[in-house]
């Protein structure tokens, strides 16, 4: 990882020459995704994802340079449904760094749509920094006619520079919809209206630059209250996994789990986050066991609270966090505690 916070540090931005104004100075890090895509043809659908380099991203928006100062950095070029925990960790140091050395005043992460959700909900948990941090990314290829990445990025440089993202977490703009990271989720697969936050809609728009905050936002927990990067970058986080329920769902899985040494299991269950008679004997059994159990719903709204069916001692609910989420929450919760009702503290703060 050491590799990566050294680039982030050779980001120095030039001091402006007297009588210049001073921008906000924005760095874009790049991970690849559907924004630095490129379809065979226009008129093709299928694409390949992670071909444009961060330098490419940039110069597509040459708007954005009237806005901020913008430097670019390349974190790695994927597409998201290889996203995987080392690099959030990875991501997570090179945010420490740039924030921590006051090289830039905001930061905008460009990812693949497909875990972006996940991603910015990782950071949000174990970035203790003010200053804005806003994800984006494109559902259609760089060369698509109704590209919709280069506007995404222009709007995301924009809030970025926009002293009132900071202290509002990390955010997630997509299609001029401004989301927080624990909210949001991908609702469909292809359109450029595909994110959206089910129980509490979006927190703004921006337009033309120009952000607008529709409400106050949730307080944001204290720093001493976060997950220590610092703690994070030397381990292997737990192994925490996501079984779903369904009718006639049987406990083969969630067995085969428990025995091969997962430490966590998120049950992503109907309706109230109610499961099937075999995940309900084995979940029990779990907790007894020391493996600790979330139950989480498959259902986009509503979430899961603590007056639901069959309840049982040892067992944590999910409140609003979608079963992925959940699953990132419990990561990092067993990094700190093993105590059922701890875990359920943390989940308390996601009403």
């Amino acid at each position: 990882m050491k590799r990566y916070i050294l680039a982030a540090l050779a980001i120095l931005c030039l001091s402006p020459l007297r009588g210049q104004e001073i921008k906000p100075r924005i760095i874009i890090v790049a991970t690849g995704g559907t924004i630095a895509g490129i379809a065979a043809s226009p008129a093709e659908n299928a694409y390949t994802p992670a071909q444009l380099t961060v330098e490419s991203l940039i110069r597509q928006v040459p708007q954005i340079s009237g806005k901020a100062s913008v430097e670019g950095l390349q974190l790695c070029n994927i597409a998201s449904q290889y996203m995987t925990p080392l690099i959030w960790i990875r991501l997570a140091g090179v945010v420490d760094s740039l924030f921590s050395g006051d090289h830039c005043d905001g930061i905008v992460v460009t990812h693949g749509t497909d875990t972006m959700e996940e991603t910015a909900f990782f950071l949000d948990l174990v970035n203790a920094h003010e200053r804005p941090v806003v994800f984006t990314g494109s559902m259609r290829p760089s060369n698509s006619p109704g590209a919709d990445g280069p506007a995404n990025l222009f709007n995301a440089v924009c809030l970025a520079a926009d002293p009132a993202a900071g202290g509002k977490g990390v955010l997630v703009v997509m299609n001029d919809y401004i989301f927080s990271a624990s909210g949001v989720t991908k609702t469909h697969t292809v359109n450029p209206q595909a994110f959206e936050n089910p129980d509490h809609g979006p927190m703004g728009t921006i337009r033309g630059g120009n952000a607008v905050f529709y409400h106050p936002c949730h307080e944001r927990l204290l720093p001493e209250k976060r997950f220590s990067f610092a703690e994070l970058a030397n381990r292997d986080l737990p192994r925490v996994n996501i079984v779903m329920s369904y009718a006639g769902a049987t406990s083969l899985l969630f067995d085969t789990l428990v025995k091969n040494g997962t430490e966590g299991i998120v049950i992503a269950g109907v309706g109230h986050g109610n499961y099937s008679e075999q995940i309900e004997n084995s979940a029990k059994k779990a907790v007894q066991n020391g493996v600790a159990v979330v139950r989480a719903t498959r259902v986009l709204q509503g979430g899961v609270s603590s007056d639901t069916e069959n309840t049982f001692e040892g067992q944590v609910v999910s409140r609003s966090l979608s079963p992925q989420k959940a699953r990132i929450l419990l990561m990092l919760a067993l990094t700190v505690s093993r105590e059922p009702a701890e875990i359920q503290h943390l989940f308390d703060q996601y009403p």
